[in-house]
């Protein structure tokens, strides 16, 4: 059945959320999955997906977007991906010695993002951005890593961890070794080098998110991290496929000396990837005069079903022209929810921002400040008509009518967001209590 009305009721779901919570610490592996980011027992439990919709364990259908983080750009089960996958399932998935997938895999990875010359697959975006580092610090045989402080996450590891609220457990000397700083700021980035003059390792932040790179930034980046011998490093966990099937570096003509894809890679499944030039990548092989760097050795990291779907999404995009249908479905979705936030007169509220192929949102308060009360309402709404969308990051799964019908949902919602900025206060619409950051230093 579909969801719809006011009210929407989880019985399935809240049961299902007291089980994860009794055998899983925050109730998810991942904690941006997490209930604490839903309204109050509105935080529906998945039982399966198709294409751009999911159903939860109660029977309610959602239209969904930020599918799996952002990892699932091509829906969810895409035929060309289950069926790469299902021929390998028979085949065996982990040997003792490498697959031939691995070597296919990574040519067709080459060929898609040809900015790189070598590439190592690994399961997570965490030890991509991990090996990263370890390889510019032993290039350079220098401790501090500089991270862009206005980008969200890099890794679960201690260099950056220690850098959140989250740092509990994290010795100090580790996170002294992390600096920072800010995007599209190249003066203060000198600044930094300079102040460390000969003691950083790596430049490392996403190329872009939810603003445009300034004209000239990433190139200024480029010409600072050569002049003071570090290494340029883009995660393009998210950017990747995204901005282009080359990567935001395929974008904007600026080739970092390594770069990290995760998420729309496997369309789901448990694939990474570290590339970058051969020089700094061949420290982690066997062909070399210098010390070994121990780059990325995972006993999953060249699993065959994974391998095999990277190789079937990054076909796809090439060949069915993905990325400019995401831009295409994001640039309807934008306009639609901007038209409606303004008719509602809460256009300087609910705001959208980003990239058409990486949409987010942002719901500010009375004062124009942004407010977890308001989201909690706006999603709270949202939920109560069909749509799951912590974001608004599109798949190419969408149709037209999908967000039509997401563009409706959200001119409900701004109805009742606008009766809540009028009486200065949302709580008679959060249902309890307001939604939470993920990163914060107590429960």
């Amino acid at each position: 059945m579909d969801n719809s009305g006011e009210e929407l009721l989880l019985p399935r779901s809240r049961q299902a959320n007291e089980r994860l919570h009794a055998l899983i610490p925050g109730g998810a592996h991942t904690y941006a999955k997490g209930d604490d980011q839903y309204p109050e027992n509105l935080a529906p439990v998945i039982s399966h997906g198709r294409g751009a919709h999911v159903w939860d364990v109660d029977g309610n259908r959602y239209i969904e977007y930020g599918s799996g983080l952002r990892s699932v750009s091509l829906g969810h089960a895409h035929p060309r991906v289950t069926e790469a996958v299902r021929r390998e399932l028979d085949r065996g998935s982990n040997f003792v010695r490498p697959s031939i997938l691995e070597v296919e895999a990574a040519e067709r990875f080459l060929a898609t993002v040809p900015t790189a010359e070598m590439v190592k697959f690994a399961k997570n975006g965490s030890d991509a951005t991990t090996a990263a580092v370890r390889l510019a610090r032993a290039a350079t045989g220098r401790q501090r890593v500089a991270i862009c402080a206005d980008h969200p996450f890099f890794s679960t590891d201690d260099w950056f961890i220690g850098t959140t609220p989250m740092s509990a457990g994290i010795p100090a000397p580790t996170t002294d070794l992390t600096v920072t700083f800010p995007y599209g700021d190249l003066t203060a980035t000198e600044e930094l080098l300079t102040r460390h003059q000969d003691e950083i390792a790596c430049l490392i932040l996403e190329p872009a998110t939810h603003t445009e790179p300034p004209p000239g930034y990433l190139a200024g980046l480029r010409e600072l991290a050569d002049r003071h011998g570090c290494v340029l490093v883009f995660d393009e966990m998210i950017t990747g496929l995204r901005w282009s099937e080359a990567g935001a570096q395929g974008l904007y003509g600026v080739v970092p000396d390594l770069s990290t894809f995760g998420k729309a890679l496997g369309n789901g499944f448990a694939v990474s990837a570290l590339a970058g030039r051969r020089e700094l990548m061949e420290r982690g092989g066997l062909r070399h005069s210098g010390d070994r760097v121990f780059l990325l050795s995972t006993t999953h990291g060249a699993e065959t079903h994974s391998l095999a779907a990277a190789t079937a999404v990054l076909t796809t995009y090439v060949e069915e022209g993905i990325t400019d249908r995401l831009h295409t479905l994001g640039e309807r979705l934008a306009a639609g929810v901007r038209e409606a936030a303004a008719g509602m007169g809460v256009g300087d509220h609910v705001v959208v921002r980003g990239r058409a192929s990486n949409l987010v949102f942002a719901t500010l308060d009375e004062n124009r400040q942004p407010s977890q009360r308001y989201r909690t309402l706006f999603l709270r709404q949202l939920l109560a008509g069909g749509v799951l969308a912590p974001s608004f990051v599109v798949s190419s799964a969408l149709g037209e009518a999908d967000i039509d019908r997401t563009v409706e949902v959200v001119a409900q919602a701004c109805a009742v967001y606008r009766k809540a900025l009028d009486a200065a206060d949302p709580t008679p619409w959060l249902g309890g209590r307001p939604v939470k950051p993920v990163f914060r230093r107590l429960a």
